[in-house]
């Protein structure tokens, strides 16, 4: 008689903190998960985050993700390097086609539940020696993460199609000098969006913004058809589009660039499939993301049958039996 194929209580979709930390916390409640991740953490490209709480000095982004990898190891937790190419429902589980890293073939996995945690993909404008920028930190992406972090510099902001100025005026709370710049060929601000860059005095550059370079101290140099702008750090606003197909194939909901609709557990339309941080409808960021992690999670094994734990030989019974 064949074998059944093995089952996971949870298959975890993308290694971030997110990720990581909904691994950790099932492996604490004794599940067993299967975590596979492609190796495209946004937390990869941060140089030292000041803005995650209980690192009074920072901490690099790799580093974070180092620490809760060996955390999940402690726990008897691993990470598959690898992608998820495709997810389908079958015989009430998760079945997961996975391509190993350096394999030629994929193999499937199964699982009672499934937490998305995949992020999201940048998109648009060109910047020389882009993750160099970013690692140097002339260029940044998370005006929320690190506002404090370049106060009273020269900041550049690039138009972004949702709020177009909301951005730039968000900086001013840390600049009395910034300038926003337009992206596209035409402007897309209204008359009341001017009005509200020029009582904050933020100066707009209408000309489009066709490039950036970097000068020889790292700093940025925004070039557009009028002209050329020095400044000492560049938000580009790069807009993004969530990794989110596997779970709106199967049905589950999205809003804007493709970001998942999810509930108080983080739970989507799909029953049993979850999702969590930069992937779905939200504020992205890390402390945000552990702890829709830790949320999704409980849910999870709160719903899953019990996991019970087998008598141990130091157990009173076990040490009777043993006497007798």
């Amino acid at each position: 008689m064949p074998s059944l194929p093995h089952v996971y209580d949870s298959l975890i979709i993308g290694g971030g903190p997110g990720g990581l930390t909904a691994a950790i916390y099932l492996r604490r409640f004794t599940r067993n998960v299967a975590v596979v991740d492609k190796g495209n953490s946004r937390l990869r490209l941060i140089p030292v985050s000041h803005n995650y709480p209980g690192f009074p000095e920072g901490v690099p982004g790799p580093t974070l993700l180092g620490n809760l990898t060996v955390q999940l190891q402690r726990y008897g937790g691993a990470v598959m390097a690898g992608e998820i190419v495709d997810l389908r429902i079958e015989d009430g589980h998760f079945v997961a086609s996975y391509l190993a890293e350096d394999a030629d073939e994929q193999v499937e996995l199964r699982a009672l539940t499934v937490i998305l945690a995949t992020g999201v993909a940048d998109v648009g404008l060109p910047v020389e020696n882009w993750r160099e920028a970013v690692a140097f930190g002339s260029v940044r992406l998370c005006p929320v993460c690190d506002g404090f972090d370049v106060m009273d510099k020269r900041i550049a902001v690039a138009t972004a199609e949702v709020n177009p100025v909301g951005h730039a005026l968000f900086m001013r709370t840390f600049s009395a000098d910034v300038t926003l710049f337009e992206r596209g060929d035409a402007s897309i601000l209204m008359d009341d969006d001017r009005r509200r860059l020029d009582a904050a005095g933020v100066r707009y550059i209408d000309s489009p913004l066709l490039s950036v370079t970097l000068d020889a101290s790292m700093k940025p140099v925004l070039h557009t058809k009028d002209g050329n702008y020095e400044a000492d750090v560049f938000y580009p606003m790069l807009g993004e589009n969530a990794r989110s197909s596997l779970a709106a194939k199967l049905g589950a909901e999205t809003a804007h660039c493709d970001e998942l609709v999810v509930d108080s557990h983080c739970a989507s339309a799909v029953p049993g499939l979850y999702a969590i941080v930069d992937v779905t409808v939200g504020l992205n960021q890390i402390a945000v993301a552990t702890g829709q992690a830790a949320r999704a999670a409980t849910h999870i094994h709160n719903r899953l049958p019990p996991a019970l734990r087998h008598a141990v030989a130091t157990s009173p019974l076990a040490l009777h039996n043993e006497a007798a």
